[in-house]
Order: C-alpha cells, then sequence, then structure tokens
C-alpha cells in the first residue's frame, strides 16, 4: 500500500511543478508583482542554501555574502560599466561561485559549528570590505542600478518584462537543484549528510563532493542576489549583514527542510508576513520572526512542507 501511494505521489509530482509554472505566469496579474518578485528571488536564495543545509548537512552562517556580493558585483557592472542586466546576472553569478569556492577551501573540512563559525567570519570580512570600499557606496549602498534592456531589446523598466525575466530566472535556479537533488550527485549528498564515515568507507571523495555542492549554492544564492539588485535597483549594506544569513536559516527551517519546495513556502511566508506588518507593527517584525522560528523549531520541525509531506505519507500507510 505504502510503495503504491508513494509511486502515486511520485505521478502527481509533475502535475504539481506544473500548476505551480502556470500559478507563475499569472502571479503578477493577482498579486503586486513587485512583492511577487521578492518572493522569487528570496526563493531561490533559500532553495539555493537547502541544497547546502537540507542536502548536504553543512550549516553555513555565511550565504548572506554570496547573495550580497552578486548583487553589488551585478550592480556595478549594468550601472558603471554599461553592459546589459543578463550579463549583469552572469557576472554577479559568476563572481558568488567563485566566492564559494574560497569559503569552501577554507572551511569546507571542518565540520558543525567549527563549519558554521568560519563560514561566519569570511561573511563578516565580506561585510567589512563592502563597507570600506568607496565603490559600493558605504553605508548608502550602491543606488541607482538602471534595469536596462534584456538582450539589449526588451526594455525592463516596465514592471511585467522584469517580473517574466524574475521569474525565468527563479525557474532555470529551481531546475538546476532539482536536478542536482535527483543526480547520483545528490544521492552522493544524502549519503553524506546521514552518514560520513561510511561515504569515506565506499571510496568517495567527501571533501571534493561538499565543495562542488558550496560552489553550486554560492552561485545559484548569488544569481538571487543578482536578480533582486535589478528588481530594486539598489545593492544595500542588508544583503551582506549576518542578519541575512540568519533569515534565510529560518526561511528554510519554516517552509521545510530537505524539501525541494519548503523554501520557497518559507520564503513567501516570511516575505509576505514582513511585507504585511511592517506599516503596523514597525520593529516589532524582527520580534514577531523570532517567535515563528521558536514555534517552528517547538512545534513542526519538518516545517510547513514537510509535516504535509509527513502527513500524506501517514494517511497513505493507514
Amino acid at each position: 500500500m505504502s510503495n503504491n501511494k508513494d509511486s502515486m505521489l511520485f505521478n502527481i509530482t509533475p502535475f504539481l511543478f506544473g500548476g505551480l509554472f502556470l500559478l507563475g505566469l499569472v502571479a503578477p496579474f493577482m498579486a503586486y508583482p513587485v512583492l511577487v518578485m521578492k518572493i522569487l528571488c528570496f526563493g531561490l536564495f533559500a532553495c539555493a542554501f537547502n541544497l547546502l543545509l537540507g542536502f548536504a548537512g553543512l550549516l553555513s552562517f555565511g550565504h548572506a555574502a554570496f547573495l550580497g556580493t552578486a548583487g553589488y558585483i551585478c550592480g556595478i557592472m549594468v550601472r558603471d560599466v554599461g553592459v546589459t542586466p543578463e550579463v549583469g546576472i552572469l557576472a554577479g553569478t559568476l563572481a558568488a561561485g567563485a566566492l564559494g569556492w574560497v569559503f569552501g577551501v577554507l572551511a569546507i573540512r571542518r565540520t558543525g559549528i567549527y563549519f558554521a563559525m568560519i563560514t561566519l567570519a569570511l561573511s563578516q570580512m565580506v561585510y567589512f570590505l563592502v563597507l570600506q570600499w568607496k565603490v559600493t557606496g558605504g553605508e548608502d549602498g550602491l543606488q541607482g542600478v538602471p534595469r536596462g534592456h534584456l538582450f539589449g531589446i526588451v526594455d525592463l523598466s516596465n514592471t511585467l518584462s522584469m517580473y517574466y525575466l524574475v521569474f525565468a530566472v527563479f525557474c532555470l535556479g529551481f531546475f538546476i537543484i532539482h536536478r542536482t537533488v535527483n543526480s547520483p550527485f545528490g544521492q552522493i549528498l544524502k549519503a553524506i549528510r546521514e552518514n560520513e564515515p561510511r561515504a569515506i568507507s565506499l571510496g568517495y571523495d567527501v571533501a571534493k563532493f561538499k565543495l562542488m555542492a558550496f560552489v553550486i549554492s554560492a552561485s545559484l544564492a548569488g544569481m538571487a542576489g543578482a536578480t533582486k539588485t535589478l528588481v530594486f535597483q539598489l545593492a544595500s549594506l542588508t544583503d551582506v549583514h549576518w542578519h541575512m544569513s540568519g533569515e534565510v536559516v529560518l526561511m528554510t527551517l519554516l517552509g521545510g527542510l530537505g524539501t525541494i519546495l519548503g523554501p520557497l513556502v518559507g520564503a513567501g511566508t516570511i516575505v509576505a508576513l514582513q511585507s504585511e506588518l511592517a506599516d503596523t507593527v514597525g520593529s516589532w517584525v524582527t520580534v514577531i520572526m523570532g517567535v515563528i522560528f521558536v514555534l517552528c523549531v517547538l512545534l513542526f520541525r519538518r516545517g510547513i512542507v514537510g509535516e504535509i509531506q509527513a502527513l500524506v505519507k501517514r494517511a497513505g500507510i493507514h
């Protein structure tokens, strides 16, 4: 009975993704487009982080460095160098990937809290570098980033055009994550997460696989950051601050650690709550986010999507 249920869920998955894709196509006509774009950017950021924590078992407290660095690089390339938006996004993604490689080489052979603290320390170094570097605008951030013309043709100052670029970037990033998780490489990452000594005994170069996962995760986080800079025409210190690294942890845990759709759901929930509550409770938003985090850890550790999946499986068994 359980096997039949799992098979049925597998068959349903393409329809679920298809439905979500169609929903994404019509979303700007159903909700405020800029809010949806923000959700997609942070959703990709959280999905990228989940690839590292949820499937490789590596807790990074430095992922804001990749989001912010890519945002600044994209902004500088588009505003100061004059490249087209797609080149700016590519440049930001590559810069984040290169930075991820540096972080990975320095941190990957450590585990647990030591790994997390090294990534946090390296991220803080990036924060202070961005703060002191005149090109980034310091505390004022990188302002006045033009959206430009996609491929020199499509005017991204049009909100709908910008939305569909963001949606396309999200779909590309999500597809890469989905393929990675469901590939032999993804299975090895899960094996490392579950029992690293056993993976080593089977002959896998664990450090190499961890580094590859780190670089992929950093690159996709950078893709989200570069896209976000174009949406808001701004790259700010908030994007590289350690608070952002903590926020993406909350998004991932709230949505469902180790699930494909969980981080997107978590990001959507957090961004929507912040948007709705910002005008009514002001700075208390941070306190509310903290309460949500505590409740998530205490009451539903699997997250929103994880709990739904567990309910479906239990229903299938009975």
